[in-house]
């Protein structure tokens, strides 16, 4: 091409892009001139064309169309999302468990409570959960237990009381008449974080709530609280102080008039936890949590005292195990139902992060069986003196519930999911059927259909389909 060529073409193409933009400014010129001006004052008219005696008209008045405030900041606009619908898109793998529990005489039947996914459970040994929590307005489930002479009676109490930095809160005791079909809230809703849950083994409407209180401030509505009539009004049976609250309570299996708890005095904040005070210790009732005996000395650690988990054997009401938070800390026992104590155990395994853990159950039918949970599930079958660790799934367990009818069926909440055993840990369920995960942060991609990442707790990063397309 010639460089006279060259040139015409330049200017060809200079003159069609000024053409373009012309277009576009006048095509925005005449949307301009079609729209609505806006409404004007009778003053704004005065101002343009001043009246006088032969043209001035009578006033009109000008309606406009109503219009629709918006939304008041932090509010949402309802016809936004009114079309939306949440759908189940997974991952089926568990998340964080605190809460469990079986039923006597239903060996397929369990429930567990999610750190922050509600109450599900399995009517075939764990192969399949169903969700049972959804329509009320909290997650977070710390303790959960059915009533042996009532089946149909569940007590649920809600927010953990793990308290790690980022834990959800609850709003008190909820309670199923129906096996968890429906469920009312029955009070204790300024509790915040429940511990442990009992009812008596021969009445469904007498329950102990352990009830740690608020895990970042004080309150009053802390400490042991006892009903006698199914929930309808509560008693505060076991209290020290505003920063004190209980995190465990148990019965004698053999004599329900006989009950243990534990008060821990414990605060923390965004960045750190204080585990431990002058108002923790461990508690003694011998009329049914009437009256309270502070046991301390004798055995036991002096000085400060944190967290501590307690279990009775069903085997030897005499024989008392005790994991203590403690300088001098570990598991111990109590030969004659509380009176004397020796440390057992002081393996780091037991007793670390004892502010997380310190959780411990006496087997119901082997004085000298008792299972100790912490990073793993250990096992002693010598009154404490030596532990194994079981094979469980997952790390960091929590929660334990033995069969007392045949102890080798057993149901473990740890931070994967909860998981059930028919030959004494030896195998476990699958942990991949439950969608509890929880996640720190989700996102997306550009994909279509798009996919989700998310870093699950206590777990690996994951990536999930929104959807699946299905090629016909």
């Amino acid at each position: 091409m010639s460089r006279l060529a060259q040139i015409g073409e330049l200017f060809t193409m200079i003159f069609r892009s000024r053409v373009f933009v012309l277009m576009l400014i006048c095509s925005f010129s005449a949307a301009l001139a079609q729209s609505p001006k806006s409404p004007q004052t009778s003053e704004d008219k005065q101002a343009k064309k001043p009246a006088t005696a032969q043209t001035k008209k009578p006033a009109t008045k000008t309606v406009t169309p109503a219009q629709t405030a918006p939304p008041a900041a932090g509010q949402i606009d309802e016809k936004v999302f009114g079309a939306m619908r949440w759908r189940q898109v997974g991952p089926f793998r568990g998340g964080r468990v605190l809460a469990v529990t079986g039923v006597p005489g239903e060996p397929n039947v369990f429930y567990f409570g999610g750190a922050s996914s509600g109450v599900w459970k399995s009517t075939d040994a764990g192969t399949n959960w169903q969700p049972l929590f959804d329509k009320q307005p909290i997650a977070s489930i710390g303790a959960i237990a059915v009533a042996q002479s009532d089946h149909n009676v569940i007590y649920v109490g809600s927010g953990e009381a793990c308290i790690r930095g980022n834990i959800s809160y609850g709003n008190g005791v909820y309670k199923s008449v129906d096996a968890g079909k429906t469920w009312k809230n029955v009070g204790l809703r300024d509790t915040q974080h429940i511990g442990a849950l009992i009812i008596d083994p021969k009445n469904p409407n007498i329950v102990f709530v352990a009830a740690l209180g608020h895990a970042y401030g004080t309150n009053e509505e802390r400490g042991v609280f006892r009903t006698a009539d199914g929930g309808a009004t509560w008693q505060k049976v076991l209290y020290k102080d505003n920063k004190t609250g209980a995190v465990d309570v148990v019965f004698d299996p053999n004599n329900s008039s006989t009950l243990f708890a534990s008060l821990w005095e414990v605060y923390r904040n965004p960045w750190s936890l204080n585990s431990g005070g002058p108002g923790s210790g461990l508690y003694k009732s011998t009329d049914s949590g009437v009256t309270w005996t502070h046991i301390e000395g004798h055995g036991l650690p002096p000085g400060i005292m944190g967290r501590i988990g307690i279990s009775v054997s069903g085997a030897d009401s005499n024989k008392i195990y005790a994991m203590v938070e403690s300088k001098e800390g570990g598991l111990y026992r109590s030969d004659d139902g509380g009176d004397s104590w020796i440390r057992m155990n002081e393996d780091g395994r037991l007793r670390q992060r004892a502010w997380y853990f310190s959780h411990i159950f006496a087997d119901p039918k082997s004085a000298d069986t008792v299972y100790v949970l912490n990073t793993g599930m250990f096992r002693s079958t010598d009154g404490g003196r030596t532990f194994g660790l079981l094979p469980a799934p997952h790390g960091d367990h929590h929660g334990l519930w033995i069969d007392p009818d045949n102890t080798d069926h057993l149901i473990n909440g740890n931070d994967g999911g909860a998981t059930i055993s028919y030959d004494g840990g030896a195998t476990w369920s699958s942990i991949n059927n439950q969608p509890t995960a929880q996640f720190y942060h989700v996102a997306t991609d550009n994909a279509f259909p798009y996919h989700l990442y998310g870093a699950q707790q206590d777990n690996s990063t994951v990536s999930i389909a929104s959807r699946w397309l299905v090629m016909e």
